[in-house]
């Protein structure tokens, strides 16, 4: 049973968008199995530039089954008119299914979200607003609405009125809001329900028989290490699970069934939000990787934080998630600014040096990051596709940073296109 689960081991935004579509080809299943619209993913075909938010990224492939398992928080609105897109671009959707047990993101969560983030005020942790948490909220509190029920008029009627009775009373007596109408929330998720029937079936069995059938099927995780709901830098992470383990329960699966865990990174460090960032620049440098990189937020477009590569958090994100092999990304935006940096420890203000992550959250706002510094090259990338024709400074600091993660590098991207890809190694063996 051949199944790889790639995921992100830094703070998101890694690129896992491109590795999942290059992987894909040798794919017969591609599942997202975590997460909502709050992440994105963006591939480049040519000249085409397409931004996932809910989509599997192997859509792109007409004759592989693209699954959005149960652990995802769907809102219908969004992957209606992402689909819309994607057809008037000529990208067939009838390869996708939709988990029947899925979760559905309504109305309510989207604008709790927002006035909640908002009422933290200094605090505020840097959600999406698009209505994740409360979603996930609802799940674990057992008041969530399923795609399931949008396929059946009177339960859905009923769910959403029973859960209006609590939201309208926070929305009116707390914020200050005008209550919600369930009739027309009804109707308006009733239409979204009858536009998906097609898509929606029993994702786990599905996915289980092909397992069985001995299919390739990758998972791919949205989010990041860095952002798991137990394993990040709480609580300034996401709300659902990103680690490797996320898709044994996010998708339906056993554990025995993985073969393999990709992690994907980049050959620096950017963070979204809020929330500690040891190795963040504030000088130049830090706004040319921005630039050079285009490091700016599939979904929110939100200025991402740059940094130097910090290897302290890769290693915890090889050992939390199982990580297997590496796929390193964006090594191309490096070209010219050396001397490069890599984080190797966190120093305590009592001159104590930390080289493993620290479980308190806390600390990271008191350390001080040590670095090792490497030489950089000047040398252009995108047209290199072995790994010896690399500068030598370009694999010596992919070495060094194999040997602190504790993980090989099996495929470097050194442009955005499918093809600027080096590969090291199978993955799927």
């Amino acid at each position: 049973m051949p199944a790889v689960v790639l995921i992100g081991a830094q703070w998101g935004d890694e690129g896992k968008g491109k590795i999942t579509d290059f992987l894909a080809e040798q794919s017969q299943v591609i599942v997202r199995y975590q997460g909502g619209n709050n992440a994105g993913h963006t591939i480049v075909l040519g000249t085409e530039v397409y931004k996932l938010h809910l989509t599997p990224s192997g859509i792109f492939y007409p004759e592989k089954l693209c699954v959005i398992a149960g652990g995802v928080v769907l809102d219908p609105a969004v992957l209606l008119a992402e689909l819309g897109d994607l057809a008037r671009r000529g990208v067939s959707t009838a390869n996708l299914r939709v988990s029947a047990s899925a979760h559905v993101i309504m109305p309510y969560h989207r604008l709790l979200d927002e006035l909640e983030e908002k009422a933290r005020g200094a605090g505020k942790i840097g959600t999406t607003g698009r209505g994740i948490g409360p979603a996930y909220r609802d799940k674990i509190s057992r008041s969530g609405i399923r795609v399931q029920d949008l396929l059946e008029a009177d339960a859905l009627a009923e769910k959403i009125r029973d859960n209006l009775a609590e939201k309208n009373a926070l929305l009116t007596k707390v914020y200050g809001c005008p209550p919600l109408e369930p009739e027309a929330i009804s109707a308006e998720y009733l239409d979204h329900g009858a536009r998906l029937a097609p898509y929606v079936t029993d994702t786990a069995l599905l996915i289980n028989e092909r397992l069985a059938r001995g299919e390739r099927v990758l998972f791919e995780g949205a989010q990041g290490v860095m952002l798991d709901l137990d394993h990040g830098t709480y609580p300034f992470v996401t709300s659902s699970n990103p680690v490797a383990g996320g898709a044994c329960t996010g998708a339906g699966v056993g554990p025995m069934c993985v073969s393999a865990v990709i992690g994907v990174l980049k050959a620096y460090t950017t963070r979204v939000g809020e929330g500690p960032f040891p190795t963040e620049i504030f000088e130049e440098k830090g706004d040319l990787l921005r630039r050079r990189g285009g490091e700016y937020g599939t979904t929110t477009g939100r200025a991402r934080r740059c940094g130097w590569l910090d290897a302290v958090a890769a290693r915890y994100a090889v050992r939390i998630s199982g990580i297997s092999r590496l796929a390193l990304m964006k090594l191309d935006v490096l070209t010219g600014i050396g001397p490069l940096k890599i984080c190797v420890g966190y120093r305590l203000p009592d001159g104590t040096t930390l080289t493993n992550f620290p479980s308190n959250t806390r600390l990271l706002s008191q350390i001080t990051p040590v670095y090792e510094e490497m030489s950089g090259w000047d040398e252009e990338l995108g047209g290199v596709r072995e790994f010896e024709r690399l500068p030598s400074a370009a694999r010596a600091y992919i070495r060094r940073l194999e040997e602190l993660a504790g993980a090989p590098a099996a495929l470097i991207a050194v442009g955005p296109e499918r093809e600027q890809t080096i590969v090291r190694g199978g993955v799927f063996e």
